[in-house]
């Protein structure tokens, strides 16, 4: 199992005096991070992508360059890439210059997120939010098979009559993950393309969503994808400290302050304690604890969805002290990917 952190680049935090102070010391410190985490040995780093004022990743892939100038083995990828308000071709070009830059250590996970602001700012009608993705998807994928000849045509698009795509990847292909929430169409659809897939669970109980990766087994299998090629990746929110409750008590103000704001968007209640504590519990969500605890949660959520190739973590919602995210940096690789191993 894959072992990582996925980062939305988050911008100073609202509150004083509990982190940068300036986007760019904000920057510096996130790309020491991805640093950090390719010293101690993880296997992947995302940088998200949003258009909203709390983040700083609206164009991921100049992160993910730099951070791949500044690494020698981890592995970098979008979480997720927007494709849906993307041109595809230029997202293909981007990310194949990524992997040459990188020597072949990057990949991306896109998605339709789970934010619309994108919709709005690049002229795109909300009411085409499935077919805009369908249809964007299809074309990426085109690109990714037909390295020198695209032939295709859409709603949203010019179409291609013979173009070739460049610069090629140092990996072929190219690899691509969709990146899916709750919608079980979602799921369907990376089976029956055979795509990696990356469930985003940020609430709840994580066994709730087995039925969900069954269904993309299924299609998969229906489809006549090999069973190896149909990996399941785990994105959920985690931190880790030398205890859990140093991990709660750090982590916990923070993600109340960020999921009462959230909120109050999108019409749910203000976070209590109570509600924290279902999930962060053994059951629930959250990988929030100790070394050994977030360790074994980890284990509990790949069993119960049938077997996980790659979970990440996300920290940055939690207003969190640079400092503290290293040290849980450094947890991550030298104590919790150890007992993943030896399980």
């Amino acid at each position: 199992m894959q072992l990582g952190i996925d980062s939305f680049a988050a911008a100073p935090p609202l509150e004083p005096g509990t982190g940068p102070t300036t986007p760019a010391e904000a920057v510096r410190q996130l790309l020491a991070r991805i640093e950090r985490a390719d010293e101690v040995g993880l296997d992947i780093f995302g940088i998200g992508e949003h258009h909203r004022a709390e983040f700083l990743d609206s164009a991921p892939t100049i992160l993910l360059a730099a951070a791949a100038a500044r690494t020698q083995r981890i592995r970098l990828t979008s979480a997720v890439t927007v494709l849906s308000a993307a041109d595809p071709v230029r997202v293909f070009q981007q990310f194949a210059t990524l992997d040459l830059v990188s020597g072949g250590r990057i990949e991306m996970v896109v998605g339709r997120g789970s934010f619309t602001e994108a919709f709005p700012l690049f002229g795109l009608d909300l009411r085409d939010y499935n077919a805009l993705f369908t249809e964007k998807l299809d074309l990426l994928l085109q690109i990714r098979a037909h390295p020198e000849a695209v032939h295709w045509s859409g709603r949203f698009r010019p179409p291609l009559t013979g173009q070739g795509i460049f610069p090629r990847p140092v990996q072929e292909p190219l690899p691509i993950w969709l990146g899916v929430g709750g919608t079980p169409e979602s799921f369907a659809r990376a089976g029956t393309l055979g795509l990696p897939l990356m469930v985003a669970i940020i609430g709840g109980e994580t066994h709730r969503f087995r039925p969900l990766v069954d269904l993309y087994r299924e299609a998969g299998h229906r489809a006549g994808h090999a069973p190896e090629t149909l990996q399941v990746g785990l994105h959920s929110l985690g931190y880790v400290a030398e205890t859990t409750e140093q991990a709660v008590a750090e982590y916990y103000p923070g993600y109340a302050r960020t999921f009462t704001r959230i909120g109050r968007e999108r019409g749910w209640p203000p976070v209590t304690r109570p509600h924290f504590d279902a999930v962060q519990g053994p059951r629930g969500a959250l990988l929030v604890g100790g070394p050994e605890e977030v360790a074994a949660k980890i284990q509990r959520h790949s069993e119960a969805l049938g077997g996980l190739s790659r979970v990440t973590l996300q920290m940055d919602s939690a207003d969190l002290p640079h400092a503290q995210m290293l040290r849980a940096i450094e947890l991550l690789g030298e104590r919790v990917k150890p007992l993943l191993e030896k399980r």
